[in-house]
């Protein structure tokens, strides 16, 4: 089974860093960004799984950076963070496509199992995919 790739985006550099360190140890793959676009760039280039992407960010904020993701790159899984949450701001994001939304400071093992269950989702929707291009071949597609 192929090794779960994150990429985690934030503007704040300790935080990239130390997130980056525990998820590493816990077996991941993972990339960082301190921009949105640079996140858009790497999943130009990377296969990136699950996106864990910061909501407030200077320059591109995690929501439009959200929307882009989805839109260029529909298949990948993204959860969102955030120090300054709002009720308002977590239905946005939810209904920009975000898997989830969680508070910082985030519990690693809580972003763990969120991790993985957006992997999951993936999985189960590249499965889905493949099965519906061969049962009908790709001019369904």
């Amino acid at each position: 089974m192929e090794k779960m790739k994150i990429m985690l985006v934030d503007d704040e550099e300790r935080f990239l860093a130390t997130t980056k360190k525990l998820l590493a140890k816990k077996g991941f793959d993972i990339l960082t960004a301190t921009s949105g676009s640079e996140a858009l760039d790497i999943l130009g280039t990377e296969k990136v799984h699950v996106v864990i992407l910061d909501i407030k960010m200077p320059g591109m904020n995690g929501l439009e950076t959200l929307r882009q993701i989805k839109k260029l790159y529909p298949i990948v899984e993204v959860i969102m963070l955030t120090g300054h949450a709002t009720g308002e701001t977590a239905v946005e994001v939810l209904k920009a496509g975000a898997i989830d939304y969680l508070m910082k400071p985030v519990d690693i093992d809580d972003l763990v199992q969120k991790a993985e269950e957006a992997s999951e989702k993936r999985q189960r929707l590249e499965a889905k995919i493949r099965k519906g291009i061969k049962n009908h071949g790709t001019e369904a597609f």
